[in-house]
């Protein structure tokens, strides 16, 4: 067993959850599944971000106090556990006392090691970044990620991060391969270091912006909501207090969009070397989700709100479009009539159809029961031209050699976080078992007396393995259709022994249950 740590970042609670945010837990849980699939511990981290002055000003917008209003949001945000079937181990707040500690804890630690200095400035801000802006970032004078917002000028005396002192370890951290994932992601932020990094502010005169941590020593500045917030992803882990347990699971791997490249694999793995910390472990960056080739916005009404997709199709309907049906690496697009015809295409037809007639086939031809293994299976080569390119010219291992490819492109994909393709794979898994049926056309077969019992293993087996590949992905139908195959998914060991072929044993009882995924209304 392996320590395994991941965590998203944690969610600006000024705004309802939405599509794009449900998209990142929904990554991190596939991979937090897959990780306990393989028989490694994990904690799996999210939670909301709650400090900060677009915060404050929501609140005082709706006459309540700051802390009721991230009450109310942070319950808002803990519903997607149950809504997306979400395994996540932590849930932290960053307005928890043991949070605010801990963050004050690593302040004292970069100051202590020379990063941390006073100084009056002006800059232009976005509040919907919670950044500070160059004139060659913005378009028209407006931050092209939040153009409803007014770019502000803030002209005070804050405390500073020497963000400029850490250039080269930065660099130094980027010859790692893959240290951040998609590849070009990681060339993106190294072109940005490359340029050279400006010192960036790290508090706000609490006059101003009174809803933050204090800064240690300095009643009168509160912490900038980034040098707080990332701070989370080591504070969960009990840091600094527990350090058996920190060092047991830190470095771990982040999950963020790519709005927050700069934040997450610069600001931060220089905060930690400034800390004198392990940078993380690797960063995964995933692009925006549009509404129908448009960026989403509340102004626009075009926000999909992922509570109402799901009380529409089900959990796992959402689940398998949003790790299947978009790109993993790059922007996505949602659409009513795209997500329909996927669901139709892929659970309806797909998954679904194929458990039912593998289900209905062991039912009237087996008695219900797994059939025997077959030594010998006469397949007809000829006939399955596209089968026979794919998998090879030995009849009794058909399926079973395309079994052994599949897994390993399973891992392979898997670890590259490119989760539309793992679904590709499963996809095209389930077609190769509608292809062979087809073909072998077993209900003629058994009508003319020929025994179909290892064919019906086989199909069945098959279908055993894509329940497996599936429980990352869409879990409460994966353990549907194991459960109806007869197997307890409480008993199931790691997926290296249950990869093998030949899990299935001859004799167990099957279940034929209600549709998977019902045909759409019209």
């Amino acid at each position: 067993m392996k320590n395994f740590y991941i965590t998203t970042t944690l969610p600006y609670v000024n705004a309802d959850p939405h599509i794009g945010f449900a998209l990142e837990i929904v990554q991190a849980d596939a991979i937090a599944r897959y990780q306990r699939m393989l028989g490694n511990d994990v904690i799996f981290n999210t939670g909301t971000d709650e400090h900060g002055l677009k915060i404050h000003r929501k609140a005082l917008e709706q006459g309540m106090s700051t802390q009721e209003y991230v009450d109310g949001y942070a319950v808002k945000f803990g519903k997607l556990k149950d809504s997306l079937n979400l395994s996540y181990t932590h849930f932290i707040r960053t307005t928890d006392a043991h949070h605010k500690a801990a963050a004050q804890e690593f302040w004292k630690r970069c100051e202590a090691n020379g990063d941390i200095y006073k100084k009056s400035y002006q800059v232009k801000y976005c509040v919907g970044c919670e950044l500070e802006k160059t004139d060659s970032e913005l378009v028209d004078d407006k931050c092209p990620i939040h153009p409803t917002y007014e770019i502000e000028m803030i002209s005070e005396e804050n405390y500073f991060f020497k963000f400029s002192a850490y250039q080269e370890k930065l660099l130094k951290l980027y010859e790692q391969e893959h240290f951040i994932v998609p590849q070009h992601r990681q060339h993106e932020i190294r072109a940005f270091v490359e340029r050279g990094l400006q010192d960036f502010s790290i508090s706000r005169l609490k006059e101003k912006m009174p809803w933050g941590v204090p800064v240690p020593g300095d009643e009168d500045q509160v912490m900038y909501v980034w040098f707080d917030a990332l701070v989370n992803y080591i504070s969960t882990l009990g840091w600094p207090q527990d350090e058996e347990k920190f060092k047991t699971f830190w470095p771990g791997v982040q999950v963020a969009g790519k709005d927050n490249l700069r934040q997450q694999t610069a600001m931060w793995q220089a905060m930690l070397l400034s800390a004198q910390l392990p940078a993380s472990k690797q960063i995964f960056i995933h692009g925006f989700i549009t509404a129908e080739g448009k960026k989403m916005s509340k102004s626009v009404g075009n926000v999909v709100a992922p509570y109402d997709v799901v009380e529409k199709y089900g959990t796992d309907a959402v689940r398998y479009f949003l790790l299947g049906g978009l790109p993993s690496y790059e922007d996505g697009d949602w659409s009513v009539t795209r997500f329909e015809e996927f669901y139709t295409a892929h659970l309806a037809n797909g998954v679904g159809n194929l458990t039912s007639r593998v289900l209905t086939m062991v039912e009237k031809y087996s008695d219900g029961n797994i059939p025997p293994k077959a030594e010998k299976i006469n397949f007809n080569i000829r006939s399955i031209r596209t089968i026979e390119d794919e998998f090879g010219n030995e009849e009794t291992t058909i399926i079973k050699n395309f079994v052994d490819e599949f897994w390993e492109n399973y891992e392979t994909l898997f670890k590259r976080y490119s989760f539309d393709f793992v679904v590709q794979e499963i996809n095209n898994f389930i077609a190769s078992l509608d292809f062979i049926i087809s073909e072998q056309k077993p209900w003629e077969k058994a009508k003319i007396g020929e025994d179909i019992s290892g064919l019906l293993y086989q199909l069945a087996e098959g279908l055993r393995h894509i329940g497996l590949a599936l429980l990352p992905i869409i879990p409460a139908s994966a353990e549907k259709i194991l459960s109806q195959l007869g197997i307890d998914v409480s008993t199931l060991e790691t997926l290296e022994i249950e990869s093998e072929w030949g899990g299935l044993l001859p004799g167990t009882k099957i279940t034929k249950g209600d549709m998977l995924f019902p045909r759409l209304e019209k």
